[in-house]
Formats: C-alpha cells, structure tokens, sequence
C-alpha cells in the first residue's frame, strides 16, 4: 500500500523508515542540542523543549536525509529535531507516524521555508520547496532513540492545510458562538508567528462578519470570555 501526499511521491509503508539524529532547543536563542535520546510528553511536545506548548500545532520538526544528502546541507541546517531517512514531502497531513514501541506523532502540515534558510546556503529557500520539514504534535510520549524505526501508520487523523491563510480560518470557525479569541492566541493555534497579528483585521474582515467578530486584540472591550483552544486538535 502507498502513501503519499499530493504532488509528492510516494513511501512504501512496508518499508520502515529509522531515526538517524535527534535535537531539542532548550535556550529561546537558535542552538540545537544533539541527543542519543528524547523524552516526548502526550500533547505536549519534548520535554524541557523551548516548543513544547499544548496549544501548538508545531510541537516539532521532522527533516529528511535525502533532503540534506541532495542539497549538501551541514547537520542541523533545517533545525528539525527528528532527522529520519526518507523523504518527509511524502508525508501527508494527518498522518500519524510511530516511533520505536511507543511514541505516536501526528503529522500536521509543511514547515514553511523562510529567509533564515539562506544564511546556510544562498537561495535555500527557494531551492529546497517543500522539503524543509513536516511539523508534528505528540499524540503519545515516550523515549525516542537515535537508531529507532519508524512506522507509516496511515492517515488516521484530520489534515491541516499548508496554507496559513486556511489554518485561521479554520481556528476561527472553531471558536464557540459565545466567546472570542485573541489575535495572539489564534496565530499560537494556527501555527504562525506572533507576527502575522497584524494581518489578521484585513484577512478576517475578508471572511465575513460572522468570523471578523470572533477574534479581538488583548485590550479589546469585548467582554465574552477569551477561548484558548481547549478541544481544538482532538476535533480537527
């Protein structure tokens, strides 16, 4: 059986895939720390990880090894914290992946390329496509080893769009009928930079009324209660 996402090619699932490096990002600064071992907690992400947050999609980063053998990359250059040894653009969205005995990943959507690829390589960026990486949440924790085989479990969870524009919207259309939600906690929840905040009045003013309404910056007068996400990645 194959599995595969649209427009990439396709993994054998009979073929087990392994773990060839772990890292974690301990320090808000850019170091990754190299690992024999890491502790994932269930809807969390690594444990002690500057990333681990339970109302993130981008608990953590998958990269693949062809990525880094066909552009001559140097190690930790994608700043994924599971190098495995295939292609992560076969993956799709609302896979889930199991690690060694015990560790379950879902797979969530395609780490964006950014400009900072390009301080390792010029045009990077642009050059790798859609192979920077997958982003995960732990759906069970456990150890994971360097060394440890990986298993294509099949498309068991709902797919999250690449598109950031998509993944707001799909936040707000969540948000209870009697609450609100705040323009950084929906950016947490989508999976994108606090950053974008300032795009948000524009992008929800194009959805509708209906969906404009439900998201508010912190010193709004609104007075419904603040939605933080709770159910959010058990539903969607």
């Amino acid at each position: 059986m194959k599995s595969g996402r649209p427009g990439g090619p396709a993994r054998d699932r009979a073929t087990p895939g392994c773990v060839l490096a772990l890292a974690w990002r301990p320090l808000p600064d850019r170091t990754l720390v190299a690992a024999d071992r890491i502790e994932t907690l269930a809807g969390t992400g690594i444990l002690g990880d500057l990333h681990a947050d339970a109302c993130s999609p981008r608990q953590l980063l998958l990269a693949g090894g062809p990525a880094y053998s066909d552009l001559a990359l140097p190690p930790h250059a994608l700043r994924e914290n599971l190098l495995v040894d295939f292609d992560t653009a076969s993956l799709g969205s609302g896979t889930v992946l199991q690690i060694g005995a015990t560790v379950r990943l879902r797979m969530m959507f395609q780490c964006e390329a950014c400009g900072l690829l390009d301080t390792v390589q010029p045009r990077l960026a642009r050059r790798i496509g859609d192979r920077r990486g997958m982003l995960a949440r732990v759906l069970t924790g456990g150890v994971i080893h360097n060394g440890d085989p990986v298993r294509d479990l099949g498309l068991l969870e709902s797919p999250w769009p690449d598109d950031w524009r998509e993944r707001v919207r799909r936040v707000v259309e969540a948000v209870p009928a009697d609450s609100v939600i705040e323009y950084r906690q929906l950016a947490r929840l989508a999976g994108i930079q606090s950053s974008y905040c300032r795009a948000f009045p524009r992008l929800l003013a194009g959805l509708g009324t209906a969906c404009a309404a439900k998201a508010v910056a912190a010193n709004s007068p609104a007075t419904r209660p603040r939605w933080q996400g709770e159910g959010l990645f058990g539903r969607w």
